[in-house]
């Protein structure tokens, strides 16, 4: 059931994305895994109300560090998902009531079937026919540029025409310009998957080029 899951859940259209989902559901796996464990074989080992104390206690403190990570931009923008299956996987481990025994036997378990779904995924997303964000990313941003660079032209023409009394001003079309501004949330995205693909191609220039695009915020 979880190979199918995390197949349903990682696999993603870009390449990057894929691999980016992939990793970050491992690693939030394997943390929240790894210290709902540990908590568990404390509470384990406190007896029926320092159980349910030790738990409570971790469920809170753990669950509100977290929650306030994801608040932060840089980490809400690049590793929320992981985040939160570290809460998921946290919460279900540490309060599953389990033996130590069978907890760590379900923690292997997991582990297992969701690196099957990961590597099905990765086997068709980077081997059989990968779409690459970064090329994505290199389309939208020469077509904005073009889309720029025809509004720029149209305001030089209307600025230095010659307008008689009986003519009017000529009109200036800024649709190309508003969907540039508008398209700044995808390109985020599409920077952000393709900093978590590999080398190929032009990767390291567009990688660069949705940096800077990505920047407009500063003006």
């Amino acid at each position: 059931m979880w190979a199918i899951m995390t197949v349903v859940v990682v696999f993603e259209f870009y390449a990057g994305a894929t691999l980016s989902k992939g990793l970050l559901r491992g690693v939030g796996t394997i943390l929240g895994g790894g210290l709902g464990c540990l908590a568990a074989i404390m509470a384990d080992d406190l007896g029926k109300i320092g159980n349910a104390v030790v738990v409570g206690a971790s469920v809170f403190i753990f669950g509100a560090v977290a929650t306030y990570c994801r608040l932060i931009p840089s980490i809400k923008r690049r590793y929320d998902y992981g985040v939160m299956i570290f809460i998921l996987t946290f919460n279900l481990v540490a309060v599953s009531g389990l033996r130590a025994d069978k907890i760590l036997e379900l923690a292997r378990e997991r582990l297992s079937t969701i690196g099957m779904g990961f590597a099905v995924c990765i086997f068709i997303s980077l081997l059989i026919f990968p779409m690459w964000a970064s090329d994505e990313l290199h389309r939208v941003a020469s077509s904005n540029f073009d889309k720029l660079a025809c509004c720029i032209e149209d305001c030089m023409k209307a600025y230095f025409s010659v307008v008689s009394e009986k003519e009017s001003m000529p009109s200036i079309s800024v649709s190309g310009c508003k969907s540039v501004l508008h398209s700044k949330s995808s390109e985020e995205s599409l920077a952000n998957f393709a900093r978590w693909e590999p080398w190929h191609g032009k990767f390291w220039f567009l990688l660069s080029l949705g940096e800077i695009l990505t920047d407009r915020r500063a003006y």
